[in-house]
């Protein structure tokens, strides 16, 4: 290993850390020891005579004009510091780590100020949740690694948010099961649209939606989605569009055990608008994140309007020799089959 030579591009502090580590020596070294590290230092950079430990060398290269050029870049280079999502291929533990190395280098202790750095790293589009959420969560924040946690834990919040194209799976609540559908088989009665179902106790690809939503996040107070069946390309989670003026029409679109009205997953002809709510919290607002329970409604296409509620429950349906879970739709007082836990799975881009 080299002995580190000092140039000013390295913190004094830093570089005689490192030879301390170096040679193992403490501050009470002999006259030899000093004179052999101040021979380390660069010739452009004039230090004063009489330096006999390293205390007086260390206040020496503070007091040179490379050490204010050194603080300085610095600071610019935390002016210019951008932090980039993760789920935008970013690394917040780099750039933790290049953050606190910077205002290392500049000597910028003060946390109020590290925090008027950091908010200035983040994304300036408004509607980012880290932006938003900055201030609220650093209140009273008195230390540089308070400010790290804080920071860390608005990321997490920020990775389980729920967006336009984000991919999630929708978990019955009481059974277990996700909610299901399988390309082209479709139901033997009511729309003989592809049908809907809860199965599999885990997400599989049977299992998997993709949101559409008017904006980037997804808000409980803007709140209708859209859900595209992964493997059905095309295909959106819904019930029939058709007003019931017969008995015939209100056939056509029951459901196939209990004569609900039938939840299906189709390109057309179907009203696919759903509203959702927190089903735990009245009046709930915010933006939906993933593990929330809620409950999905969609506008009726018969009757006097209004709203049905999606439900599964144990009552099974047969097609050919297979047994599946019946989804419904429902305008009866709500209860625990009403209740989904969204899951985001992963994001994909919308083009």
């Amino acid at each position: 290993m080299d002995l580190p030579k000092y140039d000013g591009n390295i913190h004094p502090d830093e570089w005689i850390n490192d030879l301390h580590t170096y040679f193992n020596i403490k501050q009470n070294q002999n006259l030899i020891n000093i004179n052999l590290v101040i021979s380390l230092v660069d010739s452009t950079i004039k230090l004063p005579t009489g330096i006999d430990n390293y205390e007086r060398l260390r206040n020496a290269l503070k007091e040179d004009i490379s050490f204010t050029v050194f603080k300085n870049t610095n600071k610019r280079r935390l002016q210019s510091l951008k932090y980039t999502p993760e789920r935008k291929g970013g690394n917040t533990s780099l750039f933790i780590s290049t953050f606190r190395k910077l205002c290392y280098n500049a000597e910028i202790n003060d946390v109020e100020e590290q925090k008027r750095y950091l908010y200035k790293s983040l994304p300036n589009n408004h509607f980012d949740y880290i932006s938003n959420e900055f201030y609220e969560k650093m209140k009273n924040v008195n230390s540089t690694n308070e400010l790290i946690k804080r920071f860390e834990e608005i990321i997490l919040e920020e990775s389980n948010l729920i967006r336009n194209g984000s991919i999630v799976a929708l978990k019955h609540v009481a059974s277990g099961k996700y909610l299901s559908s399988i390309n082209n088989l479709f139901y033997t009665t009511g729309s003989n649209y592809q049908l809907v179902f809860v199965g599999n106790s885990e997400p599989v690809p049977n299992s998997l939606w993709k949101i559409h939503f008017g904006e980037e996040l997804v808000t409980y107070t803007d709140n209708s989605i859209m859900l595209q069946h992964i493997k059905s390309a095309g295909n959106f989670l819904g019930i029939c569009n058709s007003y019931y003026d017969n008995d015939w029409r209100y056939d056509h679109c029951k459901s196939p055990s209990t004569n609900h009205t039938e939840v299906s997953c189709y390109s057309d002809y179907l009203t696919r608008d759903w509203k959702f709510k927190h089903s735990k919290l009245e009046n709930h607002q915010g933006y939906l994140k993933s593990n929330d329970i809620i409950n999905l409604s969609i506008k009726k296409t018969y009757g006097n309007g209004g709203y049905d509620f999606l439900r599964s429950h144990d009552i099974q349906f047969t097609i050919e020799n297979d047994t599946f879970q019946e989804v419904v739709c429902h305008d009866e007082r709500l209860g625990g089959n009403d209740e989904w836990c969204i899951e985001l799975i992963h994001e994909v881009k919308i083009f």
